[in-house]
């Protein structure tokens, strides 16, 4: 399954690489990929996986989860 969404505050390749490292970290999570351009990060993840577990994750790390695209 596949999910969307927006987070603020990534200003370079180092933010990129630490939201895509944490958002993987989560369980049932196998991907993650960030496009600083349109703000995004595309996870592919197990159905189980709640909004919730990638949201936090974001703001584990200091980044602002906006809402799911």
């Amino acid at each position: 399954m596949e999910k969307k969404l927006l987070v603020e505050g990534m200003m370079c390749n180092h933010c990129k690489m630490s939201v895509e490292k944490v958002l993987c970290a989560v369980e049932g999570v196998t991907s993650a990929v960030v496009d600083l351009d349109a703000k995004t990060a595309t996870v592919e993840c197990a159905a189980s996986v709640t909004d919730e577990a990638l949201f936090a994750a974001v703001e584990k790390k200091g980044f602002k989860p906006v809402r799911m695209l």
